[in-house]
């Protein structure tokens, strides 16, 4: 199957309704360790990357950070098939590359040698390929690329910035973190804050405890994870999800509570940090993949090796 501008690879994987399926994209600098190779062909050109990539072929890439967060989503289908063989609402994994198909084909391979079950592999040279992510019915975007994610958070699709580190799961029950504001919630109280500092954004909290926050980028993907979820039980669930956020539980906490049970948002677990850092919490909890809008916090994160994953909001 091919589209205009692209190339697209349909692998043997049982092909999955994108009307029913949870659509994850991600690029090849996500899911696999190709710093080398990106150096490569910023230092050496397009021409000599390929030809790394043509001769390497057979040669599995390294994973990536967000190697473990798909393997994961691949254990939640597998879990979710033995509760429903005719299950429909299923995770449904896509990869893009901004390369041309004749370097494409080591991706390919490396995908089927780490057995990730991945459906599409589309690869658009020298194009803009967030351009294709909505076509897709894409629900999470993850790359590696600043202008990528910020491009796919204009075009209205959640997104976010990987970093590559060394991850090592330690679970196969899918973990997902989200920060709160300018993440899960809206940046408004961000604003005010910025604005007028810590009283000032208390003060506002609390006027508009009983108002329901406004969505953040990341809101979306969260209310399908959690209808996901709720078809199992919370002791025997593959999807565990996460709030930790900065706000303080005794003067900002009100608000979030309310706005997630306004939503129908069930989660697991919550966490009112007042400022604290995050790094030690996260290191307990162990999660796949940890979503806030602060470098800071991607940093602490980073240093107790949970990966990471930067929701921009000066796009």
């Amino acid at each position: 199957m091919a589209e205009v501008g692209s190339t697209i690879i349909n692998t043997n994987v049982k092909q999955k309704d994108p009307n029913e399926a949870l659509v994850i994209a991600v690029t090849t600098r996500a899911i696999f360790n190709l710093e080398e190779e990106h150096k490569l062909f910023l230092t050496k050109g397009k021409e000599e990357y390929v030809k790394h990539q043509q001769a390497n072929e057979d040669k599995p890439l390294e994973q990536g950070t967000a190697f473990a967060f798909i393997q994961a989503v691949q254990f939640v289908n597998q879990k979710l098939l033995e509760r429903n063989p005719e299950e429909k609402a299923l995770f449904d994994v896509i990869v893009l590359s901004n390369n041309s198909p004749e370097s494409g084909m080591r991706v390919v391979n490396s995908a089927k040698q780490h057995g990730l079950e991945i459906s599409k592999f589309c690869f658009v040279s020298d194009e803009d390929s967030t351009q294709y992510l909505k076509s897709h019915n894409v629900k999470l975007f993850l790359s590696a690329d600043r202008t990528d994610v910020c491009n796919a958070l204009q075009r209205g699709v959640p997104a976010a910035l990987i970093f590559q580190q060394d991850v090592q799961a330690l679970t196969t029950q899918l973990r997902v973190v989200f920060d709160g504001d300018a993440v899960l919630f809206s940046d408004e109280t961000d604003r005010v804050f910025r604005e007028r500092g810590l009283s000032g954004a208390v003060e506002y909290e609390r006027a508009m405890e009983a108002v329901p926050m406004g969505e953040g980028p990341l809101k979306a993907f969260a209310m399908l994870l959690g209808k996901m979820r709720k078809k199992f039980s919370q002791e025997n669930s593959p999807v565990r999800t996460y709030l930790v956020t900065a706000r303080s539980g005794r003067d900002m906490g009100i608000r979030a509570i309310k706005t997630l049970r306004e939503w129908g948002l069930a989660i697991d677990e919550a966490f009112f940090m007042d400022g604290a850092p995050k790094g030690p919490l996260l290191s307990q909890i162990q999660p796949h993949i940890f979503f806030d809008d602060g470098p800071h916090n991607i940093q602490g994160a980073q240093d107790v090796g949970i990966p990471s994953a930067l929701v921009p909001c000066d796009c």
